[in-house]
């Protein structure tokens, strides 16, 4: 099979599409065939060496953690799925023909393999910062990166529990995110501003690591209410960094629910091909992406 691998850090010059493998399910465990792959932050972060503390990587390595396919072998205990069975979820360097997956969920009905592949990450992540900022009904959120992928299932999801929504975004994606239901402004000089003219902020979510943990804690007023995804250094200024995965399965199952409920829609914002993963990380890397980067299989 055909497999994306790098043998040492460095930039997207260091990705490399290579024979491989095709490798066995452990107990727990299931492989599919992949159809499709979600390009993380997360990713190109590991691929450059930044993650290696929580994230030990023994190289040559792969690549990946969403994905979207059908199933191909299950491993010893597993018996919620059959062979030939369309999922979505989390596994273990799935920029590749097939892949080892360690959370998944039937696939739901309404999204294509590639719209699939983008979710599970991005909706566990939403659904969890916005439990641990501790917004409620009635409250403003201020969201910064809010049209990338967690920001668009943020969005949504807050919404969907009657919460108000204040996002930063460049100016090309202002009206989609009107589209969501947030009151928006761009993230240029001025910005802090222009967020207070629109209105009273309860909570504020990092999700862009764009250095400005001290203005959003001047917007809340607390540094408790103030939470990060992005910013390594936000704890200096008493900032909480969300980084550790929480429920993976209880979040698929969610993602599925809201889907089918027309609740939460994630876009495709434009799809790559195994070979061309180190553009996919180039674009990844620069930013301002509406919803999903994904590789096509």
């Amino acid at each position: 099979m055909k497999k994306v691998i790098y043998t040492r850090f460095g930039g997207p010059d260091v990705l490399h599409l290579v024979d491989s493998e095709v490798p066995r399910p452990g107990p727990g465990q299931l492989r599919i065939a992949v159809r499709a792959a979600a390009v993380n932050a997360f990713d190109w972060r590991v691929r450059e060496g930044q993650k290696l503390g929580a994230h030990p990587v023994q190289l040559p390595a792969g690549l990946g953690l969403d994905a979207a396919g059908v199933v191909e072998e299950v491993g010893e205990g597993v018996t919620d799925v059959e062979v030939g069975d369309a999922v979505f979820g989390e596994g273990n360097e799935t920029y590749a023909e097939s892949a080892l997956m360690s959370h998944w969920y039937p696939m739901p009905a309404e999204l294509t393999f590639v719209e699939a592949a983008g979710y599970p990450s991005v909706v566990e992540t939403a659904l969890r910062v916005l439990d641990e900022v501790g917004v409620h009904a009635g409250e403003t959120l201020l969201v910064s990166g809010a049209a990338g992928g967690v920001g668009s299932a943020v969005v949504q999801i807050a919404r969907s529990r009657e919460i108000s929504v204040i996002g930063t975004a460049g100016p090309a994606n202002q009206d989609y995110l009107r589209g969501l239901g947030a009151l928006v402004t761009t993230y240029d000089k001025g910005w802090a501003d222009r967020v207070r003219r629109l209105g009273r902020v309860d909570a504020a979510l990092d999700l862009a690591g764009a250095g400005i943990i001290q203005q959003l804690v001047d917007l809340v007023g607390t540094p408790d209410r103030v939470l990060t995804t992005a910013d390594l250094d936000a704890p200096k200024f008493g900032v909480r960094f969300s980084g550790a995965a929480g429920d993976v399965h209880a979040a698929l199952v969610e993602a599925a629910r809201l889907v089918a409920d027309g609740v939460l829609r994630i876009p495709v914002a434009q799809t790559y091909k195994l070979a061309e993963a180190g553009a996919a990380h180039i674009d990844s890397q620069a930013g301002h992406t509406r919803g999903r980067r994904i590789i096509v299989v």
